[in-house]
């Protein structure tokens, strides 16, 4: 009798779903054409798309520069994160082929509803708001629950 020796268990979770369902779990991949957020330096909080592929720590980027204000440039992939949009260029795009890509793609509408998007537009919306914008968001707080309060005893 011959026995196998497996790996534990833990090895083949995270591919359990693409066994079970055939398709993979992952799906946001560093490749020509993904739109990206740039987290860190300058041009944070910035979209850019991924022109080429550098190696295995850089890629190059590029806004395009009139859409989101980003230049071509190489960036760290530790500053970037992975969105799931796309658009359709060729390695090492030029900048008006990108940009007609954009435009055909419909990409900064599409980042706009995204939950993303919208999250981080609240959250620099809180970051702004003022001491008394504050209060009177605290004022409103107090009498919406006032409000819920009176209408829960009501109905019980």
């Amino acid at each position: 009798m011959v026995r196998i020796s497996l790996p534990p268990r833990h090895v083949f979770l995270p591919l359990a779903n693409f066994y079970f369902t055939g398709k993979m779990v992952f799906s946001r991949f560093v490749e020509v054409g993904r739109v990206v957020l740039i987290n860190y330096g300058p041009d944070a909080g910035k979209l850019a798309t991924i022109i080429d592929i550098i190696d295995q720590n850089k890629c190059l980027v590029d806004g395009p520069q009139d859409i989101t204000g980003v230049s071509r440039q190489t960036v760290s992939y530790s500053r970037i994160s992975l969105t799931d949009l796309t658009v359709k260029i060729q390695r090492g795009a030029r900048a008006k082929t990108l940009k007609k890509a954009w435009a055909d793609a419909d990409t900064l509408a599409t980042w706009e509803a995204s939950s993303w998007a919208k999250k981080l537009a609240t959250k620099k919306k809180r970051a702004n708001l003022t001491d008394f914008d504050r209060f009177k968001v605290m004022v409103a707080r107090k009498q919406k629950s006032r409000i819920v309060a009176a209408k829960m005893k009501e109905l019980s």
